[in-house]
């Protein structure tokens, strides 16, 4: 399996744990808001072989705590439930972020025990979920799916979203909180735009308006922050 990025030292991939976070390359969303539009339209021409990348594990057991794979999205890769049973081995901890398209994968990882912790991205309300992740059309299913496997609580989870001014309402965040009613936890990702982004001209939502979201989510979900606020 081949890595397109890594990041050997995070203090903010993963809450109070230390992490070494590795890139996946390819996605089946095109979010404007992306940050790693460069693992999302096409695929570097460097990459990062597998072997190197658990060669580096190797000499950072004791160091780390866990490691948090991200991308691109993950689960699109079919070596990924390998490459983390050998990261097990090594007694990581693994970190997923996901944007819920292949439950079937999350729920082999959950019920195998080779992921200790998810961040599934919830990219807007229903309604608005095909423009806010950059398509004409979507089935939510497996969405759904992947949310309803992780509301059983059999894993730590979290849902994210990034917010924009151009995509996200006050209205957006009472049906986002309607939908996941009942979840452990909700962050409330400020946006920092960048010229790496898919779509340029985007602005993060004001402060003012990301507290309202943050009151209208607490209304459902007992636990909502906001990230980078």
């Amino acid at each position: 399996m081949k890595f397109y990025g890594i990041d050997k030292l995070s203090l903010v991939d993963y809450d109070e744990k230390i992490a070494c976070t590795i890139f996946t390359a390819g996605c089946n969303f095109r979010c404007p808001f992306c940050h790693n539009s460069s693992l999302v339209v096409s695929t570097p021409e460097t990459s990062i072989d597998e072997e190197d990348i658990l060669s580096y594990l190797k000499t950072r057991v004791g160091v780390l705590d866990a490691v948090v794979i991200t991308g691109g999205e993950p689960t699109l890769h079919k070596d990924l439930k390998r490459v983390i049973t050998e990261i097990k081995k090594m007694g990581f901890l693994v970190k997923l972020d996901t944007n819920g398209t292949n439950p079937e994968i999350v729920k082999e990882l959950i019920d195998e025990k080779l992921i200790d912790y998810v961040a599934m991205d919830i990219k807007n309300s229903k309604e608005k979920y095909a423009i806010t992740t950059g398509l004409t059309q979507l089935d939510l299913s497996n969405i759904e799916k992947t949310i309803e496997i992780l509301l059983e609580n059999r894993v730590p989870y979290e849902f994210r979203t990034t917010v924009i001014k151009e995509f996200h309402t006050l209205e957006d965040f009472e049906k986002i909180g309607q939908w996941l009613k009942g979840a452990r936890a909700y962050r409330i990702q400020k946006f920092i735009p960048s010229e790496n982004c898919i779509q340029k001209g985007l602005h993060e939502l004001e402060k003012e308006n990301a507290l309202k979201a943050k009151d209208i989510v607490l209304k459902y979900i007992s636990d909502v922050e906001l990230r980078s606020y």
